[in-house]
């Protein structure tokens, strides 16, 4: 079956599609004809789908949704009203099944479907449910047979069943159809995932919603073999797409050795996402090793009280020795700050950036606010608020908004109105944290737009963006 691959994700610098990737491989050793359509390259949208459909007709299209906003309090990019119109032009140019899938979608799939006017989604991991759906349109069959699908049905919406595939993750990964070149030279970074799933209860977390709760692991050799593949076409930068790599410990550590078996640690350099336990000095040993050179830890916070009520298992003991250990092999690492959560006030904030300045990080991410997703603990939290509080702790789009869909973050009502402004007066101009604010984006860390960093990449730079950012500081 000929089916074409849209990219909608058109954020600066370019983020490679990675699940479009994968579900590409998968189509192809399926045998259907496969066309990637990568909107992030086209300055005109309507032209590039109109050539596109010249040149290939499609009897069935999937369109991926990475993000519907930037995720960012500051910010306030909403990616959707554009995505709209990539399913409109679709629609008015041919007759065929369009079928929307990835992350930002499986958080709120028929509130997405309602928003940009299409009829059929995948939710979660897409390959072997797009190729069931696949199949059974093929054999005329109802796709409300096919696992994982949110399908239209008149004015509401129906899902089947959910099932997890114990294949997804033992296939074999090409990278081929998607231009991973490209996106090295003008993103300076190359994405891989070691697993699916999270099985952490956060607050606020939508993996586990968008991803499972049930964690799915790719075998090592499998992991390396897709590093290397790409290392053959010139790419040697690398970032974990896990939502932690180091859960579970002991997976981490064999795709670590893995790599250092291969020969490949002195060759590529490499960021991960981490969470701050379990993080032992093994595992730190092992990470610099196979070629590590960067972690980006979710530390939140640092007060008990607000790590407990964001539902974090670390402790600021935790902390501490994550810091002394990548010091220690010469790791560079980040903390990301999630700050303005339930419990949060002035003394707390104050207190966790007085923290991050005694251990030093490498860099301090500062985000304000918490960005609340269908799904999780936090709407759970919102939804039970009583309205007098609710109006004083939301912020962003809080009516009529079906599945928190557009950008609405959670500040804990102890902090006032100025919130922003106080965590930029007491950071003060220390140049290890990123701040939240938009005046400057060399000082900021919304990667959205941010030509601080384009410039940075087309100039050679290469890693993890905070990394590059904290380089150019110096």
């Amino acid at each position: 079956m000929n089916v074409l691959l849209v990219n909608t994700n058109r954020v600066k610098p370019p983020i490679a599609p990675l699940g479009l990737d994968y579900l590409a491989d998968a189509l192809v050793q399926e045998r259907h004809q496969v066309t990637v359509l990568d909107l992030c390259f086209h300055e005109n949208v309507e032209l590039a789908i109109r050539q596109t459909l010249r040149n290939f007709e499609p009897q069935v299209i999937g369109l991926t949704i990475r993000n519907t906003d930037d995720c960012y309090f500051t910010g306030g990019a909403f990616f959707l009203p554009d995505i709209s119109k990539v399913v409109q032009l679709l629609r008015e140019s041919c007759d065929v099944p369009i079928i929307l899938g990835g992350v930002g979608l499986s958080v709120a799939p028929e509130a997405i479907l309602e928003f940009v006017g299409a009829d059929i989604a995948v939710v979660g991991s897409g390959e072997d449910s797009f190729l069931l759906f696949l199949q059974a349109l093929a054999d005329g069959v109802d796709p409300g047979t096919v696992p994982n699908l949110v399908i239209r049905r008149g004015n509401s919406f129906k899902r089947t069943e959910v099932r997890i595939f114990d294949n997804e993750c033992t296939r074999y990964r090409s990278r081929a159809l998607v231009d991973n070149v490209r996106y090295f030279r003008e993103g300076g970074q190359a994405g891989f995932e070691t697993k699916r799933g999270c099985d952490r209860t956060c607050i606020y977390c939508a993996d586990p919603v968008a991803k499972g709760k049930r964690i799915r692991l790719r075998p090592p050799h499998l992991v390396v073999s897709e590093i290397e593949s790409l290392l053959a076409r010139g790419i040697d930068c690398f970032h974990t797409c896990d939502s932690e790599f180091n859960i579970p410990a002991e997976h981490a550590k064999d795709v670590c050795r893995e790599i250092i078996r291969k020969g490949i640690g002195d060759t590529i350099r490499w960021y991960a996402y981490c969470s701050v336990v379990p993080f032992d000095r093994e595992m730190a040993e092992l990470l610099k090793r196979a070629g590590c050179v960067g972690i980006d830890f979710g530390v939140d916070s640092g007060v008990p009280d607000v790590l407990a009520n964001l539902r974090r298992e670390h402790s600021i003991e935790d902390i501490e020795q994550t810091a002394r250990l990548c010091r220690e092999q010469g790791i560079r690492f980040m903390f990301d700050l999630l700050l303005g959560g339930p419990g949060e006030n002035r003394e707390t904030i104050r207190a966790t950036i007085e923290l991050m300045r005694k251990i030093s990080p490498d860099c301090v991410g500062t985000a304000m606010g918490v960005r609340v997703y269908e799904g999780t603990g936090m709407a759970q939290l919102v939804r039970s608020l009583p309205r007098e509080t609710a109006q004083l702790s939301l912020h962003g789009a809080v009516e009529d908004n079906p599945q928190f869909l557009k950008p609405v973050f959670y500040i804990s009502p102890a902090l006032g109105s100025h919130i922003v402004d106080y965590v930029c007066e007491i950071v003060g101009d220390d140049p290890r944290f990123f701040l939240p604010s938009t005046e400057t984006s060399g000082k900021n860390y919304n990667y959205n737009e941010n030509t601080v960093l384009v410039e940075a990449i087309r100039h050679g730079a290469r890693g993890a963006y905070w990394d590059i950012l904290r380089a150019l500081r110096r």
